[in-house]
């Protein structure tokens, strides 16, 4: 009898131990890199629990600048540009598997350019920048800001 309290004691301790990491969901790291004109968010969030399917949100405040070349790939002297600026996301869902965490990347892809070239002339991505980047768990409304300003020339 004695032995079957102790199991049942050592049962419940284990459990309530796993359920207490489970309620602890946290990102070990963040980061974030330029991948052509994208921009490439990956991140570890660990406390989730064995198994539990988990929505996450990438998000980023994104200014890029096009204007038309000729098709020497010269800018001409009188060029059409424009400015288009906003906020990107990216989604997913992804399991925690047997450990308890996730460890994936996101991709923000900046709306292209809305640039009318005369003929003989191609809109051209002459900078692009992304900053205010962070990634969140939307499941477990835990949000990891993402440091720096990440720009392609």
């Amino acid at each position: 009898m004695r032995r079957s309290m102790l199991l049942a004691a050592t049962l419940a301790l284990g459990l309530s131990a796993q359920a207490a990491m489970a309620a602890n969901p946290h990102f070990l790291k963040a980061s974030a890199r330029l991948a052509g004109d994208n921009l490439a968010v990956s991140f570890k969030e660990a406390g989730l629990g064995n198994n539990q399917l988990i929505d996450y949100t990438a998000s980023a405040d994104f200014s890029r600048t096009d204007s038309c070349k000729n098709n020497g790939g010269k800018v001409p002297s009188d060029p059409k540009k424009t400015d288009t600026s906003g906020v990107v996301e990216a989604s997913d869902t992804f399991s925690s598997g047997k450990n308890g965490s996730i460890s994936e990347t996101l991709t923000l892809v900046a709306l292209g350019p809305s640039l009318d070239c005369p003929p003989g002339q191609t809109p051209t991505l002459i900078s692009l920048t992304y900053s205010n980047v962070s990634i969140t768990d939307t499941t477990n409304g835990v949000t990891q800001a993402i440091p720096g300003t990440f720009s392609k020339p």
